[in-house]
């Protein structure tokens, strides 16, 4: 009996505990890592030149993509991969295929853009993005590492992979004191936010509606409060909570960083 009392209540302090440290910690849901998916089949080309100036910006909102640690291996994504923006910052692995063009191996990159239709042209012949293809126009040096860039497009298989990131999600505010609009950065796992919530130190969570790209927006005056946020990803559906993200003193045009990610 006494046994079980002691495993009874060493139980009830370890879920105490356990609940303690979720209240200022990051929130995950245990175990639950994004998985890469199957080969499929598509076609890639490639947009600007060896420096990738062309690709900086972007529809996801990441702007310079190398201050940002996105670099040159990035890609933008036809309409039908896009999915309205909710595509933005996952990763994928792509080989050429197939093509006397082809390099062995495969290259890793990050969706940062949308690759938009060209209805003047035929799907088969320069629409490459028209839906419903699924089309990968990467960054040069990106495509340089599958094929040589003479090639122009080449069949390509690739897959959906984990998002590896160094660090936390980072957090971009615009906007202005009536109106805050949030883009988030350097997102792991599945790489992608399906709903997203703000806190104020001085008010309950705030659901934040999705504007394009990466970025969420909340109406809501929120100067002068620390500001936390709870994200889940699109793919695996966990929710992290990022407290304390920004001081009270927060402004517009900064980028704050956290030590929180998804898996």
């Amino acid at each position: 009996m006494a046994s079980f009392v002691h495993q009874w209540c060493l139980s009830l302090f370890l879920l105490a505990s356990l609940l303690a440290g979720t209240t200022r910690a990051a929130y995950t849901l245990p175990n639950i890592y994004y998985r890469p998916s199957p080969w499929s089949s598509a076609h890639a080309t490639f947009y600007g030149d060896e420096t990738a100036s062309e690709t900086m910006g972007g529809a996801c909102g990441y702007g310079n993509l190398f201050s940002n640690g996105y670099g040159t291996d990035t890609v933008a994504l036809s309409t039908t991969l896009f999915n309205n923006g909710y595509a933005c910052g996952t990763c994928y692995q792509i080989k050429c295929v197939k093509s006397k063009f082809c390099y062995n191996g495969f290259t890793t990159v990050t969706a940062t853009n949308l690759c938009p239709p060209n209805w003047s042209k035929d799907s088969n012949n320069g629409g490459w993005c028209n839906p419903p293809r699924v089309h990968f126009d990467m960054a040069k040096p990106a495509f340089m590492k599958i094929a040589q860039w003479k090639a122009g497009i080449v069949p390509v298989s690739y897959r959906r992979v984990p998002c590896i990131r160094g660090g936390g999600l980072r957090f971009s505010f615009q906007g202005n004191g009536y109106w805050l609009l949030v883009y988030v950065m350097n997102v792991g796992g599945g790489g992608d936010i399906a709903n997203m919530w703000v806190k104020g130190s001085k008010t309950g969570w705030i659901s934040m509606s999705h504007n394009w790209g990466a970025s969420y927006q909340a109406f809501a005056t929120l100067g002068g409060q620390a500001l936390s946020f709870k994200i889940t990803s699109y793919t695996t559906k966990q929710t992290i909570i990022a407290w304390n993200v920004a001081p009270s003193n927060w402004q517009v045009g900064l980028t704050y960083k956290t030590n929180v990610n998804f898996r």
